[in-house]
């Protein structure tokens, strides 16, 4: 229970912002006290035709600095060859062990023989995460984390960081220890929040030390660590009333290393095929577009930065 808490917390964007006494990470990686730092993350890059030209707009012309990949889809050869045109792009792992949709699935890339708890009666990962952590085993978990690495490694993929599709990797303790496992052998930065700030909930209280712990266990291996960690800003198809949401948020935002998730898409005629998200899809998107989005970036001197300049800071630090 209390792993489902955490990541009930990691999905609402829940964690406190009042910030403590200590350091912030992004401190430690050398920016000054006051800074405000910002990743503008998005996920599901390669799910999709959709998703890419989404993700390509929101790089090109808008504020989105950041974007993880879904080794399983369809889509990902598109992505990959923008991506080698672009090495620059920050380009993580959108670490995969569901397929949520009902009629666009895809199955593990090690194969459902090596990792058959990952799988339904029909060969395709769970749609559900609780399918998931009931059925599989940390170990399998581990070999699909380090095929999906493998095969990014293969196709050429640059790989910035590590995350986690739907957060399955968060709500159990045994593949959680898997995830920070990895990535601190590999040495690849991994999407983790530190737990900084006063506690606001019973749920907060209790979960909070452990937080901090993985959040140490992780800097103590040589990665960096968010100092805080949002979804989407508003639960909604509105762009207009998601963008002023978002403008809060940065107005808002304390001292330190933010990541706001995003899963801005440009729905095409298909997309509605696969999900009924399209619309609050596009209004992600719409949001790192504005005009006025990054003009508050500016008056507000954010400071944007990405996975890797934060493992480049976190390698200088001695």
């Amino acid at each position: 229970m209390r792993t489902l808490a955490i990541a009930a917390t990691l999905a609402a964007g829940l964690f406190p912002l009042s910030a403590p006494a200590e350091p912030t990470f992004g401190e430690r990686l050398g920016w000054k006290a006051d800074d405000r730092i910002l990743i503008l993350h998005n996920d599901d890059v390669g799910m999709s035709h959709e998703s890419n030209v989404g993700t390509i707009e929101g790089f090109e012309a808008g504020l989105m600095n950041s974007s993880s990949t879904m080794m399983p889809c369809s889509w990902v050869l598109e992505w990959r060859d923008y991506l080698l045109e672009h090495p620059e792009i920050d380009n993580g792992l959108h670490l995969t062990l569901t397929s949520e949709w009902k009629h666009y699935r895809w199955r593990p890339v090690a194969g459902a023989s090596v990792v058959p708890g990952l799988v339904d009666d029909e060969g395709y990962m769970h749609r559900r995460v609780m399918q998931t952590i009931t059925n599989a085993t940390a170990d399998e978990v581990e070999t699909e984390i380090r095929a999906q690495i493998a095969l990014a490694e293969k196709m050429g993929l640059p790989i910035t960081h590590l995350d986690s599709h739907m957060g399955t990797l968060f709500y159990s303790k045994p593949f959680f220890e898997r995830y920070i496992k990895v990535g601190i052998e590999k040495q690849i930065p991994i999407m983790i929040p530190s737990g900084r700030g006063e506690a606001k909930t019973e749920a907060e209280k209790m979960l909070q030390p452990q937080i901090r712990a993985a959040a140490k266990a992780v800097w103590d291996g040589g990665l960096p660590v968010l100092d805080y960690l949002f979804t989407s800003t508003a639960d909604t198809g509105d762009a207009n009333v998601m963008t002023e949401a978002l403008k809060q948020r940065i107005r808002d935002l304390e001292p330190g290393i933010t990541q706001i998730i995003l899963h801005g898409t440009r729905p095409g005629c298909n997309f509605h095929a696969i999900s009924g998200s399209g619309k609050k899809r596009n209004a992600e998107l719409e949001m790192v577009l504005s005009e006025e989005v990054k003009q508050l970036i500016k008056d507000e001197g954010i400071i944007m930065t990405t996975y890797r300049e934060l493992m480049e800071r976190r390698q200088a630090v001695k």
